[in-house]
């Protein structure tokens, strides 16, 4: 691997360059920055320059070493958005993110597995695909918000709870149906298995919040006092990356849950800010674009026959329309006007990360077709280029 190392750097270097490359031309068109860094990936990916296929680069470790590296830009991101909370904002709006949450959950499971089944014709597989619908991925939408300023806007506070709502009851939802469902129709583990995934989630969301809250704000101001070069720094990084490691390993959630938690935690420190600001330079100069450019080289629109590309217009259609409906729904009964419902429905549009892990695990497991595997990454390319546009339109220049 030694040798590899200097074309590795070199892939490197020039994936960021494009990023920020796409980014400077989608700025100058008055469009998001993160919308042009995608679609340099989309440009760099096997749907057309195909960049790991270059002499260069044609190793087999560089994909993975690279949607890594784009993953803990995807950690440091909702880290750094929950540092942007204070939490009683966020815990006051906890009736329209429960609300919207949940909805956002059942509204594209239903609508998914409709639309699923004709194509499949096979009912555990298209409750499959209405299940990869349902997750979410709000780091877009914080970029955009961040960028908008206006995370920490009534909207930016409900969408990240909503976002942490949906991640539960999504993967809740997942445990329930593995445990119960295997990929040929027959019986799975049975409900023992379902339980042990619920409490094994609350325990672990309980504990993350207390020690986030409550001890993490301490160990800050007492290494802040430490005569150790950037200490509170390294224990940010520590607190995001630990968090999040856990809440996949031991709670079984997402690791975006567990940064979002650490970030909020610290958000509770009186440096807040100062952290955010000096872990801002790593996330947006060199980690966050990986993730974005990391997104377009994933999809190979090239292998879609006339089925999937049937099959992936729907599916695009029904994750913008459900989580739409059933997002904004939910935000209105929880008491937001209708403009305000209406953009937390469009900031939960981005499937992301969340829906290409659990698209891997259908495709792995035999729940997804091949050509299913490649309609996701679609649809989840093409709600992660839409979300920012339609965000940032819905609250104006």
């Amino acid at each position: 691997m030694e040798t590899h190392i200097p074309a590795f750097v070199l892939l490197l270097a020039l994936l960021i360059v494009a990023a920020k490359a796409g980014a400077w031309i989608s700025l100058r068109l008055h469009q998001p920055a993160i919308l042009g860094e995608l679609i340099a990936g989309l440009l760099l990916g096997p749907s057309l320059l195909n960049v790991f296929n270059w002499p260069i680069f044609h190793h087999q470790e560089f994909p993975g070493m690279v949607f890594a590296l784009g993953e803990l830009g995807v950690i440091l991101l909702m880290g750094m958005a929950g540092l942007e909370i204070e939490l009683e904002e966020f815990l006051h709006a906890r009736r329209v993110a429960l609300l919207a949450g949940t909805a956002g959950v059942l509204m594209p499971l239903l609508l998914g597995t409709l639309v699923a089944y004709p194509f499949h014709r096979d009912l555990p597989s298209s409750i499959y695909v209405g299940l990869v619908l349902s997750a979410t991925s709000v780091s877009i939408s914080a970029q955009t918000l961040l960028e908008l300023g206006r995370l920490r806007s009534p909207e930016g506070i409900a969408l990240l709870g909503a976002a942490v709502v949906d991640d539960v009851l999504a993967l809740l939802a997942l445990a329930a149906f593995t445990s119960v469902v295997t990929p040929e129709g027959g019986s799975g583990a049975g409900g023992g298995g379902l339980l042990i995934a619920l409490a094994r989630m609350a325990l672990f969301l309980v504990l993350a919040f207390l020690l986030a809250r409550f001890a993490l704000p301490r160990v800050a101001t007492w290494v802040e006092r430490q005569p150790v070069s950037e200490g509170l720094i390294a224990l940010s990084f520590v607190s995001i990356l630990a968090l999040a490691g856990t809440a996949e390993e031991l709670g079984g959630l997402a690791a975006i849950t567990g940064a979002f938690l650490a970030g909020l935690g610290l958000g509770a420190h009186p440096a807040r800010h100062a952290i955010s600001e000096r872990l801002r330079p790593a996330a947006y100069g060199f980690f966050v674009p990986l993730f974005l450019v990391g997104v377009g080289l994933r999809a190979d629109l090239r292998t879609m026959s006339l089925e999937g590309l049937l099959f992936t217009l729907a599916l695009i259609a029904v994750a913008v329309v459900s989580k739409i409906v059933g997002c904004g729904l939910g935000a209105w009964l929880g008491g937001f006007r209708p403009l305000a419902a209406w953009r937390v429905g469009l900031g939960m549009i981005s499937r992301g990360e969340v829906g290409l892990i659990l698209a891997s695990l259908g495709l792995s497991t035999g729940f997804l077709q091949p050509f299913e595997f490649v309609a996701v990454v679609a649809m989840v390319l093409a709600t992660t280029l839409i979300t920012p546009i339609l965000l940032r339109w819905s609250f104006g220049r």
